[in-house]
């Protein structure tokens, strides 16, 4: 049987899935497969805020112990967190719950098939698909698959004929990652998500002492309600900066750094000291490596790289 997704290209026959755990990607995954008309007949939840994930986005899913999970389907999506999938896998693998020829799917972006290896000796075929998108638990998360890329490894051109057919189903676009470079494409993406998270709220944190005076300064900011004045103001110069680096490369860089602007890069940091050393010590750190990417001016390296951070 053929179905037919987001894209109308022909897609695998109906697959009953089931799912461990109802946690943001599990259920997020879970509802964009059964959009385009794999049926999840199963998941695991523990905790009261997966249950409701459960019960919302897939009302009529049962909510059964993990092996039962395991038994109920022809594609087995395992959607824990990276440190305890080893232990899972192991578990699952023991107890033969997991029937021949299941496709046992993980969406773990640091690792790729190795780790089923303890299923795939049972008879399991292994596929990784790991969305390259942060989800939020909210109604956007599937919305967005349907234009996320997802690295995907396979132990052969079956496994990832699977994996993409699975991916193009559901809207997305599977690229290929290889097995020894999951850690490095992992690495190299929660670099720039999570840690553009931090450089935002840093910066957010700086410009709201900014425009709101000096009665804020030292003050713990990070718990201030989000979406006011510093965010509107920040908002459109992000997008920009972003759409140009993605658009044009590290030449879209500008500001003090790029012009090789000592003395302006030096009053930041005195200011940004007084409003908190840590994002000032951001700040020195990604100043120093955008220096090192133009190869900037002597005295603004010495003033990065130097053994006093008090200037």
């Amino acid at each position: 049987m053929t179905s037919f997704g987001i894209t109308n290209a022909p897609a695998p026959a109906r697959l009953s899935v089931g799912i461990v755990s109802a946690g943001r990607v599990g259920t997020a995954l879970g509802a964009a497969l059964e959009r385009v008309g794999h049926v999840v007949v199963a998941c695991s939840a523990v905790s009261e805020a997966s249950k409701h994930r459960a019960h919302t986005r897939l009302p009529d899913s049962q909510i059964l112990p993990v092996d039962e999970v395991a038994g109920k389907c022809d594609l087995l999506l395992l959607a824990v967190p990276d440190s305890e999938l080893a232990g899972l896998v192991a578990g699952l693998a023991a107890t033969g719950v997991v029937r021949r020829g299941t496709l046992v799917v993980h969406c773990s972006g640091a690792h790729g098939i190795e780790i089923l290896a303890p299923l795939t000796a049972v008879g399991a075929t292994p596929l990784a698909i790991h969305p390259a998108m942060t989800f939020t638990g909210h109604d956007e998360d599937t919305a967005r698959l349907s234009s996320t890329c997802f690295g995907i490894t396979a132990a052969d051109e079956v496994g990832y004929a699977i994996a993409q057919a699975l991916v193009i189903e559901i809207g997305g676009e599977p690229v290929r990652v290889s097995e020894e470079m999951r850690p490095l494409y992992h690495a190299a993406l929660a670099h720039g998500s999570n840690h553009l998270v931090t450089l935002v709220s840093d910066a957010v944190e700086a410009l709201r002492v900014a425009l709101t005076g000096d009665e804020l300064l030292g003050q713990q900011l990070v718990d201030a309600d989000p979406g006011g004045v510093a965010e509107r103001v920040i908002a459109p110069l992000l997008t920009a900066a972003l759409d140009n680096v993605l658009r044009r490369g590290p030449s879209a860089l500008t500001g003090p750094v790029a012009r090789g602007d000592a003395h302006a890069v030096a009053t930041h940091l005195r200011v940004l000291e007084e409003v908190d050393p840590k994002i000032a010590a951001g700040y020195r750190a990604l100043s120093l490596r955008s220096a090192q990417r133009t190869g900037s001016k002597p005295e603004l390296m010495e003033i990065l790289e130097g053994a006093d951070h008090g200037e």
